[in-house]
């Protein structure tokens, strides 16, 4: 059985303050080659990492233009939500997103918590399942989002998480999950998104834990100028897990696509970022600017209500979804 994996592409109809290209058409070009590939591998399955759309109330002008590609693909494509998918970061949204609408129309089929997949294929079975990002992701036992259950008896457990798991530690105040502390993970292969940089296909006594990478290179950062967009081909047998990374030919060197000019104006702008945080920090004793993370942190130090807690972070949601801000063409 084969499949390929790759992740957070960010979907938008506008591009990034700091890319020289057309965004939206240089995506375009990346998904096909992405379908092309799956269909001349003549792959069982597509999975998808999260964050497909880089907000979930994208203009259906847009969403239209990328679906008529994921028609292209000969097989079914499963993909969770990532943070950008949903309104405040909160899955329970996801109806009212575009990602849901992708769903609900078949040309995606969503991976919800704790209701895995079963696909079977000459005798094979793999179990298919998935962790989206949720407010507590990487903040919480990771026995909860990284250790998935065999409920079908499957011969491989294949699972995904939209988290921040990463080789090193980040700095204080980020959540995040070490790779080395969850090998004992129940997964024969766990794929992660969120974190852009990826970190390729690790391997341990028969355990793999891969991300490639972000198809989208949309932050401004320094390592984004070399790193290329990936993907991951896999093929399973009754003896053997076989993970293959693979560049996309169609993406561009980032010298070529990312202004260098706006990444060194914009290192300068993350030194005065880091020093305003930090002053906030000090006066404030908060680890976050985000307000959600900042209602958990009040919640814990205060012994708030879960209740109380989750009425708020609902509360954020839906001031989130009413308001568009910028919108996209």
């Amino acid at each position: 059985m084969k499949f390929l994996y790759f992740t957070d592409t960010h979907i938008r109809g506008t591009s990034p303050k700091n890319r020289l290209d057309d965004f939206a058409e240089t995506l375009k070009l990346k998904i096909q080659e992405v379908i092309e590939i799956a269909n001349q591998e003549n792959v069982d399955f597509i999975i998808h990492g999260g964050d497909v759309f880089d907000r979930p109330d994208l203009s259906p002008n847009v969403v239209g233009q990328f679906a008529k590609i994921f028609r292209m693909a000969h097989m079914p494509i499963y993909a969770i939500s990532g943070n950008h998918d949903t309104f405040g970061h909160n899955p329970n949204t996801l109806s009212r997103t575009m990602l849901g609408l992708l769903d609900s129309f078949g040309l995606m089929t969503i991976i919800h918590p704790h209701k895995p997949i079963l696909i079977e294929k000459d005798g094979l079975t793999i179990q298919l399942s998935g962790q989206p990002y949720h407010y507590d992701l990487d903040q919480r036992d990771p026995k909860l989002d990284y250790y998935p259950i065999n409920e079908h008896d499957a011969d491989y457990m294949i699972h995904l998480v939209h988290s921040m798991l990463v080789e090193k530690a980040l700095p204080e105040g980020i959540p995040h999950t070490l790779i080395d502390h969850i090998w004992g993970t129940t997964a024969d292969i766990l794929f992660t998104g969120h974190y852009h940089g990826g970190f390729g296909i690790k391997e341990r006594e028969g355990t793999y834990i891969c991300n490639p990478g972000a198809i989208a290179r949309v932050n401004n950062h320094w390592s984004e100028l070399s790193r290329m967009p990936k993907i991951i081909v896999g093929e399973l047998t009754k003896e053997r897990i076989d993970l293959k990374e693979q560049v996309l030919k169609t993406a561009q060197s980032g010298e070529r696509v990312l202004d260098r000019s706006f990444l060194e104006k914009a290192v300068h702008q993350e030194e005065k970022l880091h020093e305003f945080i930090q002053q906030v920090k000090e006066q404030t004793e908060f680890q976050s600017l985000q307000m959600s993370e900042i209602i958990q942190e009040l919640a814990t130090m205060s012994d708030v209500d879960e209740t109380v807690k989750q009425e708020a972070l609902r509360r954020i949601t839906a001031v989130e979804e009413a308001w568009k801000g910028e919108e996209y063409e």
